[in-house]
């Protein structure tokens, strides 16, 4: 139908320039346009097919890397290496054997530092407000963590929006699969381009789309960013979960890694990446354990992941801090982001004469990411380990500076 189109319409104007009156022109005309509404229901049909193809291959998740051990779920993930005793700080910081340490929410409610009831009043469930010491304990945890991944790790750091498109949500991969796990903005209000719009979920999602759709050289790779943003999400499937405190909430602050590379330094990149989470808990003498996830825990678009799980004294148990992805090219591909090999290719013809150096073709990058840290589960961590018996809490000899100088949070009753 698509070639009858064609054909048809160059016949109906050949005639009109010969003989514009002549009654094959009009019998060619209706054949054109009959020709035109076929091929019109072609094309709806094909690109109907061609959704609905994009749809099931955009929900088929990333292939995993041979590392990866079988599982159906957390309970079979493999854990790499524990770090710390979960001993010290109870001894440094005179734990009795009787006492029984409180959840961090209970903890700062004690320091006069939570307003979770005020929060829920105005926003509605999982969302919480700080105050006094603990919100000025907050932002110092995630200034530290962006002073030492820029000092100290080379990144550079980054500012983004917080709104995002949704082809940006698709090159990442939160999108088609977890669109209920988003939060929308309503198309009245705004949209990106004309495209739907988002809070963004994860930083990880405007920062790796800065290169969308180009080509690097791959003499600028790696590239190593870092963000300190807010996070939205719905936690749609987490109803019931989790409902206390802070661990859980549709807002919260992170700061998140991203590596862009080429595919012969992914992995270690991907190391690289881990460490640098790892020293955030080394640094603050939080004691965690690195487990590598099973096939039934890992993420959609992770080829291999490392989660770091810190220790929580008052739940008793270890909890998700951050989670340390190497996609692959699994991202990549579906944002067009692409490097150039630096070494150039040069073919040899059949009589053994050099040609002439090809430019080499451009190659999918590989793109990583992990938080560094969560910032709200690190003011949990840092809550649940560092209290004293008698309810103050010592900060951490690394973020004093940013506290002014302050060393311990005291109770109103103490001050």
């Amino acid at each position: 139908f698509l070639n009858q189109r064609k054909e048809a319409s160059a016949l109906v104007g050949k005639l009109m320039r010969e003989n514009p009156q002549s009654e094959e022109v009009e019998k060619q005309k209706a054949m054109s346009a009959e020709a035109a509404e076929k091929a019109q229901k072609a094309e709806d049909a094909l690109a109907e097919i061609q959704t609905t193809m994009d749809s099931l291959l955009a929900g088929i998740p990333n292939l995993l890397d041979d590392l990866v051990p079988d599982g159906d779920d957390d309970k079979q993930n493999e854990v790499v290496t524990t770090w710390g005793d979960v001993n010290a700080l109870p001894k440094q910081l005179g734990w009795t054997d009787d006492f029984q340490p409180k959840w961090h929410d209970d903890v700062a409610d004690g320091l006069n530092g939570y307003q979770s009831e005020a929060a829920v009043q105005m926003s509605g469930a999982r969302f919480v407000a700080l105050s006094g010491g603990i919100a000025q304990l907050e932002r110092a945890i995630a200034m530290y963590f962006m002073d030492l991944h820029t000092t100290q790790h080379g990144y550079t750091e980054v500012s983004v929006p917080y709104v995002v498109s949704r082809s940006a949500l698709e090159g990442t991969s939160q999108l088609p699969k977890f669109e209920e796990d988003l939060f929308a903005i309503s198309t009245k209000s705004h949209t990106c381009n004309g495209e739907d719009a988002f809070l963004i979920p994860t930083a990880e999602v405007p920062v790796t789309n800065i290169h969308a759709n180009s080509i690097l050289d791959e003499a600028d790779l790696p590239i190593s960013y870092v963000a300190w943003t807010p996070c939205f999400r719905a936690e749609a499937g987490s109803y019931g979960r989790d409902t206390k405190g802070l661990i859980r909430t549709h807002q919260f602050q992170k700061v998140e890694m991203v590596k862009i590379t080429s595919a012969t330094n992914s992995d270690e990149q991907h190391e690289l990446l881990t460490n640098h989470a790892e020293n955030c808990l080394k640094n603050l003498g939080l004691p965690y354990r690195k487990v590598r996830l099973c096939s039934g825990d890992i993420g959609f678009s992770a080829r291999h992941c490392y989660d770091l799980e810190v220790w929580l004294p008052g739940a008793g148990e270890y909890r998700e801090i951050s989670s340390c992805s190497n996609t692959g090219d699994f991202q990549a591909r579906r944002m067009a982001l692409r490097y150039r090999p630096s070494e150039s290719s040069a073919s040899e013809d059949a009589g053994s004469k050099k040609k002439q150096a090809k430019k080499p073709k451009p190659e999918f990058c590989h793109t990583i990411n992990g938080s560094g840290l969560a910032v709200g589960r690190t003011l949990v961590a840092v809550l649940e380990n560092y209290q004293r018996p008698d309810g103050s809490v010592v900060i951490p000899e690394v973020l004093r500076p940013y506290m002014g100088g302050k060393e311990v949070l005291e109770p109103p009753s103490k001050k």
